[in-house]
Order: C-alpha cells, then sequence, then structure tokens
C-alpha cells in the first residue's frame, strides 16, 4: 500500500497534556497503518514548565519551526504559577492569529453510555456544532491599562470586527450547515451592545441569500444559553463572535456529559497554514499525574485532525470506536463514573478500533 505522509507537531504542553496525547498518537497509530496514512511526529516541549525554566512559553522561532508541519496536536496549557494570560498569550492564541485559524470547530454530541445531566438531552437526540470567531472580536489587543495603582486606574478592552473576519466565519457556518441538517443560528447580544452586535446581525442578513439552502435564525447570547439546557436538540449549527462561541462551548460540553470528551479544532480552512487540534478540558492540575484522565478529548481532536487532513474513513473509524466504547464497554474514567486509567480506557478504544 502506497502511504499518505503527513507531519504532525505534538505539544503536550501542561498537566494530563503529557498523559492524553500519547494516547491519541496511539489510536492515530493503529488507525493510520490501516489507512495507509504515515504520520511523523515532532514533540515540542513549549509549556508552563519551559516558561519558568527560559521566561517564554516557546522559542522565538517557534512559528517557523510549526510551519513545517501539516498539522499541530496541542495537549493543554496552563498551571498554576504561571497566570492564564501569560499561558494562552505566549503560545496558543499567538499559534491561532500567526496561522489565521479563524475558524474554532467544536462538536457537541451526547453519547450513549455518557448521560447528560439534563433529562431533555438523549443520545441521538444532540449532536450539533459550534463554529467560533478564533481571531478577533472581543479577544482582540487592542486596549491599554491607565494610572495602575492608583484610584483613578483604568482598563479599556476594545472589541474589534472586521467585514472581512465576520464575512468568513458566516460563510464557513452556512456552508457547514448546508451540509449537514441545513439550520443555523447565529448568537448576538444586538439589544445591548449598540455597535458589534448589529453589525454582525447585519452580515449574516447579508451572507444568508449566498447559502439559500440553509435555514437560519439568530438568538440573544442569554436566551440561546437557556435554550441550551432547555431544548439542546432543536441545534444544528450555531455560529458565535470568540467570546459568545468560547462561552456556549463550554456549556454544551456539559451539557453532553462531561468536558472531558469535548474536542475542538482551530482551522486554516484556505490550508495556508497548519490547522491546531486540542481538547476543550484544560490541563486539570489536580489531577495531572495520576493516570487517570479521559483521553477521549484529545483523541476525537486527532479524530478532526485526519478529517481535516482529507482521511474522512480514518477519523470516522475513530469516532466510531468511540461510540462504540462508550456504549458496550463498562471501561472508564472516574470523571465518567468509572475507575479506569488513561491507559485502560485507551486500550479498550485501540481493541475498538
Amino acid at each position: 500500500m502506497t502511504k499518505t505522509h503527513h507531519r504532525i507537531a505534538l505539544i503536550p504542553g501542561d498537566g494530563i497534556g503529557t498523559e492524553v496525547v500519547p494516547a491519541a498518537r496511539q489510536v492515530l497509530d493503529v488507525v493510520g497503518e490501516r489507512h495507509g496514512i504515515a504520520l511523523t511526529y515532532t514533540e515540542f516541549d513549549w509549556s508552563c514548565e519551559r516558561y519558568l525554566r527560559e521566561g517564554t512559553m516557546m522559542p522565538d522561532n517557534g512559528m517557523e519551526q510549526l510551519r513545517e508541519h501539516d498539522a499541530i496536536l496541542l495537549g493543554a496549557v496552563g498551571y498554576p504559577g504561571v497566570p492564564d494570560h501569560v499561558s494562552l498569550w505566549g503560545l496558543l492564541i499567538p499559534i491561532r492569529r500567526s496561522f489565521r485559524q479563524y475558524v474554532n470547530l467544536r462538536p457537541i454530541r451526547v453519547f450513549e453510555g455518557v448521560p447528560s445531566p439534563l433529562r431533555t438531552a438523549a443520545a441521538g437526540e444532540v449532536d450539533f456544532v459550534i463554529v467560533r470567531e478564533n481571531v478577533e472580536g472581543e479577544y482582540s489587543q487592542v486596549g491599554g491599562r491607565l494610572y495602575q495603582g492608583f484610584p483613578e486606574e483604568v482598563a479599556v478592552q476594545e472589541a474589534l470586527f472586521t467585514r472581512a473576519g465576520v464575512t468568513r466565519i458566516l460563510d464557513y457556518a452556512f456552508d457547514l450547515a448546508a451540509r449537514r441538517g441545513g439550520r443555523l443560528t447565529s448568537a448576538t447580544k444586538s439589544n445591548g451592545i449598540v455597535h458589534t452586535m448589529p453589525f454582525w446581525d447585519e452580515m449574516v442578513a447579508e451572507r444568508a441569500p449566498h447559502h439559500p439552502s440553509v435555514t437560519w435564525d439568530q438568538e440573544h447570547i442569554d436566551a440561546l444559553a437557556a435554550k441550551f439546557v432547555l431544548q439542546p436538540g432543536r441545534f444544528d449549527v450555531v455560529v458565535g463572535s470568540n467570546l459568545f462561541g468560547d462561552i456556549l462551548s463550554d456549556l454544551a460540553a456539559a451539557v453532553a456529559g462531561s468536558i472531558g470528551i469535548a474536542p475542538s479544532a482551530n482551522l486554516n480552512p484556505e490550508r495556508e497554514f497548519p490547522s491546531m487540534f486540542e481538547p476543550v478540558h484544560g490541563s486539570a492540575p489536580d489531577i495531572a499525574g495520576r493516570g487517570i484522565a479521559n483521553p477521549l478529548g484529545t483523541i476525537w481532536s486527532a479524530a478532526l485532525m485526519l478529517d481535516h487532513l482529507g482521511h474522512e474513513g480514518a477519523a470516522s473509524d475513530i469516532t466510531d470506536a468511540i461510540v462504540s466504547v462508550l456504549a458496550k464497554s463498562t471501561t472508564r474514567t472516574p470523571d465518567l463514573g468509572g475507575s479506569a486509567t488513561t491507559a485502560e480506557f485507551t486500550d479498550a478504544l485501540v481493541q475498538a478500533l
């Protein structure tokens, strides 16, 4: 069999990242062998530990090193002793912005065997995707602080919404909805945020005619959060700004039963730069080093990576194995009510493959 080769940058990062990334690599190697996919890995020790040792999360030429790869698999970023804004703005956010990964994709599913805390969220009935704008919006770098330490201290943070940035994320979301169930929901707050959100709404209305097969509506973010809880099965594709998408995706992961299984993809759809794939759960320092972390978020993220690289069948094999293990096996990590270790759960998934 002629193999397809891909170069993968591995950044295990902090906490449980160093435990779940090897689990995902084990799964990738198994499915890669079946589908004729040869993956070459380069591992980088970029982390909070490196920051404490050397003063930076990654070296000055870090982006140049990553640029040589086809995709990036990240474990987790963040650890006690290093402020979150230092760890994120020193590694994760520069990668997203330098590589124009303007789509943050977060699929949400309720699986059989992972009960949702909601009575209304049944397996097979909740299956939607959140499309989050990933490089501008409320998380811009525009702003600053004055008079620090004085009574009149002030902090200014500017939200930045560009026509180009909003257009491209909306078109991506509409296109995705057209390939799925044909329904799009836009998250807004134009009744309270007077400039950026009316602009966002106008752009949704402007782009909708370019996607005539998609039915769309919009919901204010507060009402939308409530409907995620009350009616999670009604959604197909939800698109939101950087802040709204961030909050909604964590809420939706909790609706699905565990943030430990939630994946994400930071995509450069034009493929001019490598895209990055990571679980949503964070570094979980409270359980790091105990070997009990749930690897599913990273493994599902690895499946998203394979799909992005053009290997839909291999990606489906992984998600099918996830469905099978959760539905038919009693092997569970503690966050899912079991006592299995990370290694034991990964072995069960490999057996399903």
